[in-house]
């Protein structure tokens, strides 16, 4: 690969004179690393479904307890399982705050490589780990932390991709590289559930779990089910995609990150404090807080692992990383940053929050019965007869809502940002509350299923206009920002909206417990309405500060 000396896409001489060709290459090479990153991140969704049948089946399997060493309640061991994609989201977040300073420190080609190959971690021991059924919930959690990797790769891929692009495309460039990049969510959705029937790795898989079932007919049904490869099939796939990262993409001269062995150790070492505030957060989230409400104990938890982050980079780092870190930190003093970050944490937030939760949210509002015929509440939740699989429909939320990114990118090309977001949001406000009123609804009936297809159309065009919104939404910040801090901009606004994978299943997790699945969605209408606001404040009104 040839040494890039001079790099400005703006220059139209640059950009036909082989710039286009360059960028083009880094941006499809970054696709399919970001998309398996979002595959690992995003794999406790479908683990937990498959985990909670295989225990329901035969309570010996992956038998998670209480403190105390009890048994769990059925009702206590659903809404446990939510903490998997929680913890995931919890660190996939978190790292994405170093992950957008580490290009200018280490440069496009070290960090995408390098981030598919430590990928493996998780993936490699995801796999072994869930070979036992006695494998412990701790064991998982760890795991479902270092996923987290692959969730913070989105901040470092989005920063890199702006800096090859011209401010005229970059819209379409970045709605690409997201929109292709978050489809991992779906094709990993796709794949799983038929990956983890097939005894596809040999020794290495180890041997099947037995799945026991019930027909419709009231006879058992018996299948194996190998729910490690939910893990291992990832692993020949991300060899290869750092190799062709390392050998292929580029890093550019603006970033001056000396020597490959310095540029490799900074970026270890930014993500190694990533994972030291991500342990502080994990060990936050599991302790018990008596009777504190759930939404203060999510901020203490959030406010304070973001903190600790930012404060081991600001003091942990060498004083090189420091300086340049210093420089990008520019960007807190910024009043729009903050905006933006409300912003995105509406459309992206949303987004991966919904993809983490989404087959749960399934599996337990359609999949149980509280009531009998006459409307009274049954005692303990049963099986609903005609349940839904939760596997055979969650993949289409985010495979619409990825594949429709690019699109919410190239209309903001087209008719402004701020314009587009703001009747998006108009939109999620509706189909939330629509949403949340088909949740109350199968809540209350002995027949949850005759809800299931107003619900599934709501929650499929709010994964619509998630994506909508993170098109436009990533549109506005390069014309909002002067190049220097776009990309940082770019990179923390993912990291804070990146807290919806913890945010969301924590949420839908408790107001299972409370028995109000539904109030979770009012609540996120209610905060969507608050997003339509500050855009129309400061962006889509006559006359705004920043029109865009």
């Amino acid at each position: 690969m040839a040494r890039i000396d001079r790099w400005d896409p703006e220059d139209p001489a640059l950009w036909q004179g082989g710039g286009r060709a360059v960028a083009s290459r880094n941006l499809w090479i970054s696709v399919p690393n970001l998309l398996c990153g979002f595959a690992v991140w995003l794999y406790w969704s479908i683990v937990i479904v498959k985990l909670q049948q295989l225990h329901e089946g035969d309570p010996a399997l992956f038998d998670f307890r209480g403190p105390d060493g009890a048994p769990l309640g059925a009702e206590a061991y659903r809404a446990l399982l939510y903490t998997l994609p929680a913890v995931g989201g919890l660190a996939g977040a978190t790292l994405r705050i170093p992950n957008s300073f580490m290009i200018a420190i280490a440069g496009g080609r070290n960090v995408i490589a390098l981030t598919s190959l430590l990928l493996l971690l998780p993936a490699l021991g995801t796999g072994i780990a869930l070979r036992d059924p006695g494998t412990g919930f701790t064991t998982l959690v760890v795991l479902a932390a270092l996923s987290g990797i692959g969730g913070g790769a989105f901040a470092s891929s989005m920063s890199n991709i702006s800096f090859f692009f011209p401010k005229r495309v970059q819209g379409t460039a970045l709605g690409v590289n997201a929109g292709l990049g978050n489809l991992g969510v779906s094709v990993m959705q796709v794949l799983l559930p038929w990956i983890v029937t097939v005894g596809a790795f040999g020794a290495l898989g180890g041997d099947p779990h037995l799945l026991l079932g019930r027909a419709a007919d009231g006879t058992v049904t018996r299948s194996e089910v190998w729910i490690q490869n939910a893990g291992l099939v990832w692993v020949p796939v991300l060899a290869f995609l750092a190799v062709l990262a390392w050998l292929k993409m580029d890093n550019l001269p603006q970033h001056r990150v000396g020597s490959t062995p310095r540029a490799v150790g900074a970026m270890l070492w930014l993500e190694l404090l990533g994972l030291l505030a991500t342990g502080a957060g994990v060990a936050l989230l599991l302790l018990d807080w008596g009777g504190t409400p759930p939404l203060l104990k999510l901020f203490v938890i959030l406010s304070t692992t973001v903190l600790l982050t930012l404060a081991l980079m600001r003091h942990g780092t060498a004083s090189a990383t420091r300086a340049s870190l210093q420089t990008q930190f520019a960007i807190f003093r910024n009043k729009h940053n903050w905006a933006m970050t409300w912003l995105y944490i509406m459309t992206f937030g949303s987004f991966i929050g919904y993809s983490a939760a989404f087959p749960k949210l399934i599996q337990d509002v359609f999949g149980y019965l509280r009531v009998d015929a006459d409307g009274n509440a049954l005692a303990q939740a049963v099986k609903a007869p005609d349940a839904p699989d939760p596997l055979a429909y969650a993949w289409l939320g985010p495979l619409v809502g990825s594949l429709i990114r690019p699109v919410g990118g190239w209309l903001s090309d087209k008719l402004g940002g701020a314009r587009v977001t703001h009747w998006d949001t108009i939109a999620m406000i509706g189909l939330a509350i629509g949403a949340g009123l088909c949740v109350a609804a199968a809540r209350g009936s002995p027949e949850p299923g005759r809800y299931f297809v107003p619900f599934l159309a709501c929650f499929l065009l709010l994964f619509v206009t998630t994506g909508i919104g993170n098109g436009s939404t990533f549109r506005m910040i390069p014309i909002i920002f002067p190049p220097a801090q776009a990309g940082p901009v770019l990179g923390w606004t993912s990291a804070i909206a990146a807290y919806g994978a913890y945010l969301i299943p924590n949420v839908f997790g408790d107001a299972l417990k409370a028995g109000t699945p539904e109030v979770a969605l009012y609540g996120f209408a209610g905060y969507y309405l608050t997003c339509l606001l500050v855009n129309w404040w400061f962006y889509a009104r006559k006359n705004a500060e920043v029109p865009c």
